[in-house]
């Protein structure tokens, strides 16, 4: 059975001035006139938050005012759970977008409030509008005589004085704090940093060498996705050699660099270089680095025991203890 064509697709395809892009996504846009939200590319395309978190705020923002927007609220209408609802939550206010307030009630009570922000960078820089001072009223004309009628004595009018405009500020609402400082998004055409370096060995010998290239080669062994090419194994050899530098066992080298593959693998130089370069074990720290510091231990008297009467007694020299000495010294006087 033929596959159906969606004639309105293709329709409006057709329909799409100039010529169609070659590859990447094709936008067909229908104007709206009702049920939409403006959502900007600032928030929909953020590096630093996660498509849950772009989902959500998009979900806030299509809400009225006065909506429930917790944790519950939001997972009662989401398929997502109220674990990764909550970190979506965190990820918006760690940026600016999501704001927590208290505030208190006219009957003392304290409540959050939560306000959400389009703008988070244009926040700070908005312009506070003020009430326009009231226009004054329009004189009333003079009165204009019916002709054939003479004119009315015009009267002085009265001095009435100006009413006072005030210039106190409006009333405003609930104090908000300013906004947490936003994460700094960069230009699309912006140059990316360098990526670091492969990790070299001090001391690059030929056993490090052979012993790093072996066990680049036997990486295929169990893990067909990681067959390496020669001139690939030459250029991870050193990032190897600096793990064994370190005294990192193979097999704990093995499963760093093939637990949690992604599927499908399509660069695996790409990963194991930067598996080797950013989970780096630290050099194993020296026997004298983990034995606790020397402290100053206190002189103790040793035990000695009595020649006399066999008791134990504290003194630098073995001989008799206090009672034997002064019972001698007490019979040396009556035998002389």
């Amino acid at each position: 059975m033929d596959t159906q064509q969606n004639t309105a697709l293709a329709r409006a395809l057709a329909e799409i001035p100039g010529p169609l892009p070659a590859r990447g996504v094709v936008h067909i846009v229908i104007p709206r006139t009702d049920r939409f939200t403006v959502v900007g590319n600032h928030l929909a395309q953020h590096p630093g938050l996660s498509c849950t978190a772009i989902g959500i705020a998009v979900r806030i923002q299509s809400l009225p005012q006065g909506a429930k927007v917790g944790v519950k609220a939001l997972a009662a209408h989401c398929p997502e759970g109220e674990k990764r609802i909550a970190a979506a939550l965190r990820e918006l206010e760690a940026v600016g977008y999501l704001h927590r307030l208290r505030d208190r009630l006219p009957n003392g009570r304290i409540i959050t409030r939560t306000v959400f922000c389009n703008q988070p960078t244009a926040l700070a820089h908005h312009p506070h509008h003020t009430a326009a001072p009231p226009h004054p009223a329009a004189p009333d004309p003079a009165p204009v005589p019916a002709p054939g009628l003479p004119a009315p004595a015009l009267r002085p009018a009265l001095a009435v004085p100006p009413s006072p405009v005030s210039t106190a500020p409006p009333p405003l609402g609930p104090a908000v704090p300013a906004p947490a400082p936003s994460v700094p998004v960069p230009h699309p055409t912006a140059r990316k940093p360098p990526p670091p370096p492969l990790p070299r060995p001090r001391d690059h010998t030929p056993e490090l060498d052979r012993a790093a290239t072996a066990l680049l080669s036997d990486l295929r062994r169990n893990t067909p996705a990681l067959t390496l090419s020669e001139d690939t194994i030459r250029q991870l050899t050193p990032g190897v050699a600096a793990w064994l530098e370190r005294d990192t066992h193979p097999d704990t080298i093995r499963r760093t660099l093939t637990t949690d593959l992604p599927h499908p693998l399509r660069h695996p130089a790409k990963l194991l270089k930067h598996r080797l370069t950013h989970l780096l074990p630290p050099p194993l720290p020296h026997a004298h680095d983990l034995t606790s510091p020397t402290r100053p231990r206190t002189a103790v008297t040793p035990f000695q025991t009595c020649d006399g009467c066999d008791r134990a007694f504290r003194s630098l020299a073995p001989g008799h203890c206090r009672d034997c000495r002064e019972a001698r010294a007490a019979d040396a006087p009556a035998a002389a």
